[in-house]
């Protein structure tokens, strides 16, 4: 009775190792089946600031309080995939179905509303500003906006390439041999920060004798604001298991993300 219950529990225990084993097989294409591939490209999108700075007290000491608002609007941005039936360079003849894809519409907003700590410069300042990357490096020029009791009231408009990071995740629902694959895109826009700094000076054009500016700043977008995005373009058109590529740009590289059927 010892032995045949030994070769019972052998038995059950190679059954069960071989159901597990399926079972992670069929997991495993599971998985497979719903797999994403990454792309990640360092780019530059389009944006147009829009400032307003004006001030509402002229106190003498500590100085001018100054309030900074306005709002960030950022260009569109758009990408393309690219279904291709060989891969480019073999002698084999390459026929591409490229399909865009809007990823940003142009008009997306970020406001802003900031009010600095009081200058510490005395009497009537002459008041600059200056936009940073967030490394300090100048995307404006020094910008006179006015003297304090002249009633501090300007706007202040410019355009500039803001630095970001893209990361897209492509997954194919179906691999229709006549329509062509069903694609999901989806991913987030990672922006880089922007600064602003209040210059005040005590003369216009630089002083007969030497006064150190005051310099005050203040973080307009902190590093790392994150826009998401999730689309599904048309079908590709290309038939059979195409090549699939994607694009952020025009001019960007190509990333491969894999054959339709290993999406």
């Amino acid at each position: 009775m010892i032995y045949h219950s030994l070769s019972v529990s052998r038995r059950v225990t190679r059954t069960a190792i071989r159901i597990a084993l399926a079972i992670l097989v069929v997991l495993g294409a599971v998985s497979a089946a719903m797999a994403a591939s990454d792309a990640q490209s360092a780019l530059q999108v389009p944006v147009s600031v829009h400032a307003r700075i004006n001030s509402n007290s002229c106190d003498n000491s500590p100085g001018p309080y100054i309030t900074l608002s306005g709002e960030l609007m950022l260009g569109g941005m758009d990408g393309a995939l690219i279904f291709r039936n060989n891969r480019k360079g073999t002698h084999t003849h390459t026929e591409d179905v490229k399909v865009g894809v809007e990823i940003l519409p142009p008009g997306e907003t970020i406001r802003f509303a900031k009010q600095p700590s009081r200058g510490g410069v005395g009497g009537n300042p002459f008041i600059y500003v200056q936009f940073l990357d967030d490394s300090g490096g100048a995307i404006s020029d020094e910008i006179f906006v006015g003297r304090c009791v002249q009633g501090l009231d300007q706007m202040v408009s410019f355009d500039f390439f803001h630095n970001a990071v893209a990361n897209a995740s492509i997954t194919a629902g179906e691999c229709n041999n006549t329509s062509g694959p069903y694609i999901t895109l989806s991913g987030e826009l990672i922006l880089s920060g922007i600064q602003a700094k209040l210059i005040f000076r005590n003369n216009e054009d630089g002083p007969h004798e030497y006064e150190k500016d005051v310099e005050v700043g203040v973080v307009i977008l902190p590093p790392g604001e994150t826009i998401s995005f999730a689309k599904q373009p048309p079908q590709g058109g290309a038939g059979g298991n195409p090549l699939i590529y994607f694009q952020f740009e025009d001019s960007g590289p190509e990333f491969f993300m894999g054959r339709c059927t290993q999406l």
